[in-house]
């Protein structure tokens, strides 16, 4: 069996910052687990302190029950893919996989055996005898992976994979690697900045932001229960829209946005009972944009669970419409939500699509058969059974205690 465990783990440079600081995380034996997080939050330097690659500076690492503080990378019995395929232009395909056989002094039988059945699991026996520069960049991510495989190692360590294919590439190799790790059932640590990869392809995600774990969870769950602004607004695509509120009432709850009033229901106090704390206090109120719907498609809609703007930009995308529209209401303004768009290159928070002072823009998921039109007026229901709320003071969900933990 093979655990990855950290223990009070950080990692400290010489001009005293801290690129992971107490990090305590167990990767179960078989496991795929998907470090993410924006660029700096030390999920790198997290998986590289597991190769051997850069030394621990305060706590405990352990491979299995062996701690590998001073262990050399050599001796760790794992396999690393990076980004870059690292591939041999001079050698075939079938000598790139062998390589660390051969190094090794491994007999050719065996060599030979494991190079065809690693091939056979990627796809690639006919092109064995092709150079790289023969394959596209899957193929060659494929040949990188191969050789990983045929180490048989303890554990995988993959760092950002796939950041060098194109759009549909990255889809299907993802697949393809999420399974290939299910059939051989060895312990994976990924790293992605990419929250879709995570969300997709991880058993577990660990959430990180400026050297520290935030959540570790199940894909659904940090979707479902963000345990703070900074998880909800990182984890979807797109993301969560997030918007300063009032709550208002008492026995049945409204959240005031702006200069419109929606109605949370009973099945929202059910949920977040600690939303009876924040009567007449601001909160930070998160809704996906699967969870705004047009409100013309909805029969019956009801009336108080219903937010009013201007349609800004109309993306049709076939199967669904992206609805960016207008409304009387102020976005978060947060260091989590500075941090998360300057990740994305959009430093400023500011500046939205069509909107002015007073005004933010939000996103719905709406329904392909939706006629909203470009600067006409939009009504969209909202589903307040799945809203999301966060105290504007740290940052925490509001869930089951006042403090919203």
């Amino acid at each position: 069996m093979t655990q990855v465990s950290f223990e009070h783990v950080s990692k400290i440079y010489p001009d005293g910052t801290r690129a992971v600081n107490d990090v305590n995380l167990e990767i179960r034996d078989g496991e795929f687990m998907v470090l993410v997080g924006p660029s700096g939050c030390g999920k790198t330097t997290a998986l590289r302190m597991v190769a051997g690659l850069e030394d621990i500076s305060e706590g405990v690492l352990r491979i299995g029950e062996r701690v590998v503080n001073h262990v050399p990378s050599r001796d760790r019995d794992i396999a690393m893919v990076f980004q870059s395929y690292a591939l041999y232009p001079h050698l075939s395909v079938y000598e790139n996989i062998a390589f660390g056989l051969r190094l090794k002094k491994m007999p050719k039988s065996e060599i030979d055996q494991r190079v065809h059945r690693a091939a056979s699991l990627l796809g690639l026996e006919e092109y064995l005898p092709r150079k790289p520069r023969a394959l596209s960049g899957g193929q060659r991510q494929r040949v990188a992976m191969g050789r990983a495989i045929v180490r048989e190692p303890s554990a995988f360590l993959m760092d950002e994979p796939l950041s060098n294919l194109d759009a549909k590439l990255r889809v299907q190799t993802r697949a393809e690697i999420a399974k290939l790790q299910a059939d051989l059932a060895v312990t994976t640590i990924y790293v992605t900045h990419d929250q879709v990869e995570a969300m997709t392809m991880g058993n577990r995600v660990a959430v990180m932001r400026k050297g520290e774990l935030q959540q570790v969870d199940d894909p659904q769950t940090l979707y479902d229960k963000p345990v703070n602004l900074f998880v909800g607004g990182f984890i979807g695509s797109p993301a969560m829209n997030l918007l300063d509120a009032t709550i208002e009432g008492n026995g049945d709850l409204r959240a005031k946005i702006g200069e419109q009033t929606i109605s949370l229901g009973s099945e929202t106090l059910a949920s977040r009972p600690a939303l009876k704390g924040y009567v007449g206090k601001k909160v930070i109120i998160g809704i996906r944009p699967e969870d705004l719907e047009d409100a013309s498609l909805e029969t019956g809609a009801p009336s108080d669970r219903i937010l009013k703007g201007r349609l800004e930009l109309r993306e049709a995308l076939g199967s669904e419409i992206m609805a960016h529209f207008s409304i009387k209401a102020a976005h978060a303004e947060t260091d989590e939500m500075r941090e998360i768009q300057e990740d994305v290159g959009a430093a400023d928070t500011t500046p939205q699509i069509g909107s002015s002072e007073g005004e933010a823009v939000i996103v719905g998921r709406f329904g392909a058969r939706s006629q909203v039109k470009t600067g006409t007026e939009v009504a969209a229901v909202v589903d307040t059974r799945a809203l999301h709320f966060f105290d504007p003071g740290t940052g925490n969900g509001i869930y089951d205690s006042a403090k919203g933990d």
